[in-house]
């Protein structure tokens, strides 16, 4: 069905055009019914088709504007963990640029806030994935632009690769020096934005995003894997 979904997107099966019957793709697959419902499920919920009661299934009239998802198994190696981290560096540099230049009274409390969250969940002996997270939603939050908070929101528990790196961590002292080099990068962040240097920020997120990058590559080879090698689900962001 990956074939299927190509030949969408690539044009070769022309928008508003209707797809096989569930008949004809069992012939020309092999796969079973069921295979076949739910691979129309599939190509439905990515925007690529749609259903038409008692007509059948048809590509959309414009398969471009489908809606942009990252499918969680689908980061089933270092390398593709990596590659939405990327995506995330070039989406928060942004935004704590944005957030020194216009964060109001309010929204630096708030980042100021999320911030002493993350010191008492460490105080805890807690990894402070949740208010790690908030802190970068506070950030976004800041900039006065929905749409950094929303696409922020999407991404998730992508954002935070937590779990994966205590792969590579063998003691809880060496987790807990862990977290307190990255609440310091936070702290970082947090004085840019509250001083209004908006260079600053912008310097500060991107060496905090590089940086967690950077060590979370390094330590999951330190584990024993290397950056194609499949990481088990419980491992990943």
């Amino acid at each position: 069905m990956a074939r299927l979904a190509d030949d969408i997107t690539s044009g070769k099966i022309a928008p508003g055009s209707r797809l096989p019957t569930e008949q004809e793709l069992i012939a020309a697959t092999g796969v079973s019914r069921t295979v076949v419902r739910e691979a129309v499920a599939v190509l439905r919920a990515e925007g690529l088709v749609e259903t038409r009661q008692g007509v059948g299934a048809f590509v959309v009239r414009d398969v471009q504007r489908r809606p942009f998802r990252i499918d969680p198994d689908e980061l089933r190696s270092i390398a593709e963990v990596v590659k939405v981290m990327e995506l995330r560096t070039g989406v928060e540099v942004e935004a704590a640029s944005l957030a020194a230049e216009r964060a109001s009274v309010g929204s630096r409390r708030r980042i100021a806030s999320a911030l002493s969250a993350i010191d008492a969940a460490l105080a805890r002996g807690e990894s402070a994935i949740d208010e790690d997270f908030a802190f970068h939603q506070a950030i976004a939050a800041a900039t006065e632009n929905p749409h950094f908070m929303r696409f922020l929101e999407f991404l998730g528990r992508f954002l935070i690769p937590r779990q994966s790196v205590r792969i590579g961590l063998k003691s809880g002292k060496e987790l807990r020096s862990y977290l307190e080099r990255i609440q310091t990068e936070h702290r970082a962040i947090a004085t840019a934005i509250e001083g209004a240097d908006v260079s600053g920020a912008r310097r500060a997120m991107r060496r905090h995003l590089l940086g967690s990058r950077q060590r979370y590559q390094r330590l999951a080879e330190q584990s024993g894997r290397t950056a194609n090698l499949p990481i088990r689900a419980e491992e990943r962001v």
